[in-house]
C-alpha cells in the first residue's frame, strides 16, 4: 500500500511517501526550487517520492493534504461575519480553499495523469491532527500525551490530546485568533526580523537580553486558570485584518502583524539591518519567557490531565529548541520526541500516518530515528560532475576520507561535506553540513567572514558523539534531530567557544553510530586527533535552502570560501 502526503499552498510546502506503514522518501519543495520555504503545489518533491519508490501516480492506494476546509467551519463563519472582511479577501480565502479541497485535480494537473487511471482516494486532514500523527506515530512510543502548537491552521492554533497504539484522541483546542505563533512571530516583525522563519533568529538573540518586559507581556498573552492562554487582540492587526500569506514567486510572506499599541508599548519598529540595541534584546529575552511560561502551563496541565510519561510535540512553535530543552528537567515527563520537520513541512508525514493508522487501522511498524529521507546521488554521477567543473580530486576510501576529513577540521580548516541522503526538516544532519573547529574562539567570526553571512548573534551547533553527550552537557537524553538545547557543562565551555552560545548553552545534535556511522567516524577522527569528541556543524548553504544536489554543493563551494569539499568519496582542495 502507497501513501502519499502533501503539505501545499502554503509555506514549507512538501511530500511524503510511505510503504506498507515504511517511510520510503520526504522532502521540502524548496530543495528543489531553491527559495526558502517555498509554497504552493510541491510538484518536484512529489516526483521525487515517487521516484525513489519506483512507482507512479498510477500506483498510488491513498493521496492526502495537511489541510481541511470543513474543518471548523462554523467557527471560521462566525468569525468571518463578525469581522465584515472585504469582498477580495473573501474571495482569496475562497480560492485558496478551493484549491485545498480539489487536491485530486491538482494532481492530476501537475503530473498531466489520466483522470480514469487514478486509483487512489483522496483525503483532507485537519492541520494539527495530521502535526500530532507526525509526532506520535513514528515516535518509539506505545502510549505518549501529544501537543501541537504553531501559528494557525484550519482555524487552530494549539491542539492536544493522547496517542495510544494507532490512535490519537483530541482532547481540547484553541481556536483563531489566539496563537502563540504569532505572537512570537509578530515581535520579530517588530523587531526587524520580517522574513517568514526569522523567528529562530530571535529565538537566537534572546539569551543576549534579561526579561524585563514579562509582566508588559503578560498582559499581552493572558495565561487562564485552565492553563491554556488568550491574547490582547488590541497588539495585533490579525484579528481585523487576518494573518494573510502571499507566495509571489514561491516565497511566502506574511503581513504585519503587530498593531500601533505594540508600537505604543515597545517603541518605533527596528528597520531591518540596523543597529541591535540592549533594548531589542530585552523585548526578545521577554518575549521568549511569555512562550516558555505558557508553554509550561500547557506541558504541564497535559502530564496532569493524562499521567503520561512521554511528550510527542509538533508544529512551528515546537522549533523552539531552547524551550524543549528544558523540558524534561523542570516537568513529570521522562521521554519526548519530536520529529525533525516539525514545522508544516512535516504535516506531509503526519498525513501518511494519519491515513495509514487512524483512518485505516494499521498496525504501527515504523519509528522515525533518522533524518536520512531526502535525495542521494552515486559517486559515478559525482565523478562526472567533479570533471566537468575541471577539479583536481583524491579518491578515498570511507575510513581515509574521514580521517583525512578531521585532518582538516582540526587544523582550522572550513569543510563542506556532502553524504548519502539529504535530510528532512530544518537542519543539516551531517549529510549536508558545513563542519569546523568547535576549539577555536575566532571559528564564528570565520565562518560568517567566509561562508555563512548572518547575524553574528547566532550561535553554531555542535554535533557530538552520543555516548560522550554527558561529559559536555547537563542533559545525556539524546537529541538526533539538533531541536533541543542543553547547558554546556561550565569547565567545558572554554574548550569548545565556537559553539557555546553566550548563555553558556549549545542546540546539540547527538550522533550515533548506527544512524549515520560515516559522521560518527568523522567526528570519532576529529577525536583521535584533538581529544575532543564533537564538531561544529552548520548547514550547507549560503543564504539558500541547504544544498540539495552535487551542483549545488560545488556552487556553493565556489562562491565562499570553504577550503575543502568532501563529497562521496571525493576530496577537493581549493587551489
Amino acid at each position: 500500500m502507497h501513501i502519499l502526503g502533501i503539505n501545499a499552498y502554503h509555506g514549507g510546502a512538501s511530500a511524503c511517501l510511505i510503504r506498507d506503514g515504511k517511510l520510503i522518501a520526504a522532502a521540502e519543495e524548496e530543495r528543489f526550487k531553491r527559495v526558502k520555504y517555498w509554497a504552493g503545489f510541491p510538484i518536484d518533491a512529489i516526483r521525487y517520492c515517487l521516484a525513489e519508490a519506483g512507482i507512479t501516480a498510477y500506483d498510488l492506494d491513498h493521496v492526502g493534504i495537511s489541510r481541511n476546509p470543513s474543518a471548523n467551519l462554523r467557527k471560521k463563519v462566525l468569525f468571518a461575519l463578525s469581522k465584515r472582511p472585504s469582498f477580495s479577501k473573501i474571495r482569496d480565502r475562497l480560492a485558496n480553499a478551493a484549491k485545498v479541497r480539489d487536491l485530486r485535480k491538482a494532481l492530476e494537473e501537475a503530473l498531466a495523469l489520466d483522470t480514469s487511471a487514478i486509483r487512489a482516494q483522496f483525503h483532507n486532514v485537519e492541520h494539527h491532527r495530521a502535526h500530532m500523527a507526525s509526532a506520535f506515530f513514528v515516535s518509539p512510543f506505545e502510549e505518549a500525551a501529544l501537543l501541537s502548537i504553531d501559528g494557525m491552521g484550519d482555524f487552530v492554533s494549539t491542539m492536544w490530546g493522547v496517542g495510544r497504539g494507532n490512535r490519537i484522541d483530541v482532547h481540547g483546542a484553541i481556536n483563531y485568533p489566539h496563537s502563540l505563533g504569532w505572537v512570537y512571530t509578530a515581535v520579530s516583525q517588530w523587531l526587524g526580523f520580517p522574513k517568514y522563519g526569522d523567528e529562530g533568529k530571535v529565538m537566537g538573540l534572546a539569551p543576549y537580553g534579561v526579561p524585563v518586559y514579562l509582566d508588559q507581556f503578560r498582559k499581552i498573552v493572558r495565561l487562564q486558570r485552565d492553563s491554556t492562554f488568550e491574547l490582547d487582540m488590541d497588539y495585533f492587526s490579525l484579528d481585523a485584518e487576518g494573518a494573510t500569506m502571499t507566495w509571489g514567486g514561491g516565497e511566502p510572506a506574511l503581513g504585519t502583524l503587530y498593531s500601533q499599541k505594540l508600537i505604543d508599548l515597545f517603541g518605533s519598529p527596528r528597520v531591518p539591518r540596523t543597529e541591535i540595541t540592549e533594548h531589542h534584546h530585552n523585548v526578545a529575552a521577554s518575549l521568549q519567557a511569555i512562550l516558555e511560561e505558557a508553554e509550561f502551563a500547557l506541558v504541564n496541565r497535559l502530564q496532569q490531565d493524562t499521567d503520561q510519561k512521554a511528550l510527542c510535540m509538533a508544529g512551528g512553535v515546537a522549533l523552539n529548541s531552547a524551550f524543549n530543552g528544558k523540558v524534561l528537567p523542570n516537568t513529570a515527563f521522562d521521554d519526548i520526541y519530536i520529529q525533525p520537520a516539525a514545522g508544516d513541512s512535516g504535516t506531509a508525514l503526519g498525513v501518511c500516518y494519519y491515513i495509514y493508522h487512524q483512518v485505516l487501522g494499521q498496525p504501527r511498524n515504523y519509528v522515525l530515528d533518522h533524518a536520512y529521507t531526502g535525495p542521494q546521488f552515486t559517486n559515478g554521477r559525482i565523478t562526472s560532475i567533479l570533471d566537468q567543473y575541471g577539479f583536481s580530486y583524491e579518491v578515498l576510501d570511507e575510513e581515509t576520507i574521514c580521517r583525512e576529513a578531521a585532518r582538516h577540521v582540526s587544523i582550522g580548516n572550513v569543510l563542506g561535506w556532502f553524504q548519502g541522503r539529504m535530510e528532512w526538516g530544518p537542519r543539516a544532519l551531517g549529510n549536508r553540513s558545513i563542519i569546523a573547529d568547535p576549539r577555536r574562539e575566532d571559528m564564528k567570526d570565520i565562518l560568517n567572514a567566509r561562508v555563512k553571512h548572518r547575524e553574528k548573534f547566532r550561535p553554531f551547533a555542535p554535533s557530538v558523539l552520543q555516548e560522550a553527550t554527558g561529559d559536555y552537557f547537563d542533559q545525556t537524553y539524546p537529541d538526533p534531530f539538533m531541536i533541543k538545547v542543553y547547558n554546556i557543562r561550565p569547565e567545558k565551555r572554554a574548550e569548545i567557544p565556537a559553539v557555546t552560545h553566550v548563555d553558556g548553552t549549545g542546540r546539540l545534535q547527538t550522533v550515533h553510530k548506527d544512524t549515520n556511522p560515516l559522521y560518527w567516524q568523522l567526528i570519532k577522527e576529529f577525536e583521535n586527533l584533538t581529544g575532543v569528541p564533537m564538531v561544529l556543524n552548520t548547514s550547507f548553504n549560503d543564504n539558500e535552502p541547504i544544498v540539495c544536489k552535487p551542483e549545488e554543493a560545488i556552487e556553493c563551494f565556489l562562491r565562499t570560501k570553504m577550503d575543502v569539499l568532501v563529497i562521496g568519496n571525493y576530496l577537493v582542495k581549493k587551489q
